[in-house]
């Protein structure tokens, strides 16, 4: 791990200030390498780089995309083991690329991003942080992500536990999980890759379950080393497979989220796996979705319903009334001797902006530019905002392949503008009101009549409204496509002081 960079002044000043160190800022700072740009900082509020990779480390952390596309495609690597990669491959992937392409040395590491405000006359954000100093940037890229902020239930009498509570996003390896009683909130991604790890290890295992998932099976296997040699020696194999594996994705897009044929033969399915995996058919009956496919993130997983015939395994779905002192209760009045809680209850991802203090033109904060829910143009720009990008913004997250492929679009999209400012063709750019307000008219059009608006559950991609801010509606492919290029008539362009 690099060491941290000490910095004795209280101001910084550089071109680009971007924020996060996961795939997203890393992304951002090897392409702004790549094309000649070295002015630039990464502001990592954590001691190593790797984002939501280097946080999670849960046992049985794992991507469920297929490694070949959950990697750059300008550094595809011929070296996964599994055709699912674990959390510790995919966070060394990240620390060759830092490595290969020399953004190390760019990363102040220990330096939270607490702010940021737009300087009108000098055409600069300046960013604030935890320690107090200030990075003075004309542009800022948010690669923040959604997924870092641990989201807990409000559960009554939680803070008078006296055993062990922690989230998977903060897992407590100090914590000797063998022959406890342990309570494990929530029946989400997470949970369905942590829970068959824990169940082999503690007493028993209380599963509080809120809503069941729909799961797929997991096809998950190791790839063999001559696979693995014929990659190195032939990239254009490895391209070929990824490509195979792109397709199938968005193809799987179809099957599910848009032909209501498609969807109940892939419900059928599921149940079918439910029915073979879980013995009791109570439990496989409480594991059973209400509501449509695709209205929840689809899971992966082969061993999570197995988990459910052990011995020591019981699932609860009454809801937790209150926390006690060494127990849950539950809404039916049962009490439960816990030694440890553990929450798999997700993120905040609809109001993960909402502690940041962003202000823009005429000092208007992006809370109150987001009042109604946030949105911006493609997902990267925000109208009173110049020169500000976010990468894996409003509804640019998916539910069907990798988001890395939308990081990269964004990157290249972004890079289109900077290379020109940072030459000094133009100082600022804003993206029009109307142009925005079109482009979000246009997808939540399509949004609403969608299984994620129709399809009878409550989901983290929709805000407090019930408003989809979450999820691309379309192809990815459709996607990259719209950000191929910028349109200049898009924008408000400031140049040396005149529009």
């Amino acid at each position: 791990m690099a060491k941290r960079q000490e910095r004795d002044q209280r101001r910084y000043e550089t071109s680009v200030v971007i924020v996060g160190s996961g795939f997203s800022g890393l992304g951002t700072a090897i392409r702004l390498k790549q094309a000649g740009i070295h002015d630039f900082v990464v502001l990592e509020k954590n001691e190593d780089l790797g984002g939501t990779w280097r946080d999670n480390t849960y046992p049985g952390c794992a991507c469920d995309v297929p490694s070949l596309m959950y990697s750059f495609s300008f550094e595809q690597n011929p070296n996964w083991s599994r055709m699912f990669a674990e959390q510790g491959e995919i966070e060394d992937y990240l620390q060759y690329c830092a490595d290969k392409y020399g953004v190390r040395e760019h990363i102040h590491y220990g330096v939270e991003f607490t702010g940021a405000e737009w300087d009108e006359d000098g055409h600069t954000w300046h960013v604030a942080t935890a320690d107090g100093t200030e990075y003075v940037g004309k542009a800022l890229v948010s690669g923040v992500g959604a997924l870092h902020i641990p989201s807990y239930p409000d559960l009554s009498g939680l803070e008078r536990f006296q055993g062990e509570t922690f989230h998977s996003a903060n897992w407590n390896h100090d914590y000797d999980l063998r022959d406890k009683r342990v309570a494990v909130v929530g029946t989400g991604a997470s949970a369905i890759q942590f829970v068959p790890k824990v169940a082999e290890k503690v007493q028993r295992l209380h599963l509080f379950q809120r809503t069941p998932p729909w799961i797929q099976p997991k096809p998950d296997r190791p790839i063999p080393a001559r696979l693995q040699k014929a990659f190195r020696r032939i990239p254009l194999l490895q391209k070929a497979a990824r490509a195979a594996i792109y397709w199938t994705l968005e193809l799987r897009s179809v099957a599910v989220l848009r032909n209501p044929k498609l969807q109940r033969v892939s419900q059928w399915l599921a149940k079918r796996f439910i029915r073979k995996q879980v013995r009791d058919p109570e439990v496989a009956e409480a594991v059973t979705p209400d509501y449509s496919m695709g209205c929840k993130r689809i899971l992966l997983s082969s061993d999570f319903y197995p988990t459910l015939n052990r011995s020591n395994v019981d699932l609860r779905t009454n809801g937790i009334a209150e926390v006690r002192e060494h127990s849950v209760v539950t809404g039916d009045g049962e009490e439960y001797p816990v030694d440890a809680i553990i929450f798999g209850t997700g993120f905040h991802v609809t109001d993960a902006f909402e502690h940041l203090a962003i202000v823009g033109r005429g000092g208007r904060k992006l809370q109150d530019a987001w009042s109604d829910g946030m949105e911006a143009h493609l997902g990267i720009t925000v109208s009173g905002f110049p020169n500000l990008f976010f990468l894996l913004g409003p509804n640019t997250g998916l539910g069907h392949n990798s988001v890395v492929f939308m990081i990269e679009s964004q990157v290249n999209y972004v890079l289109s503008v900077l290379r020109p400012m940072l030459t000094g063709r133009f100082d600022q750019v804003d993206v029009r009101q109307s142009v925005q307000d079109s482009f979000n008219a246009e997808i939540q059009s399509e949004l609403t009549e969608s299984v994620w608006s129709t399809g009878g559950c409550q989901s983290w991609y929709l805000d407090a409204n019930g408003v989809n801010r979450t999820v691309w509606p379309g192809f990815t492919w459709n996607y990259w496509w719209r950000t191929r290029k910028v349109d200049p008539a898009e924008y408000e362009i400031l140049s040396a002081g005149r529009r």
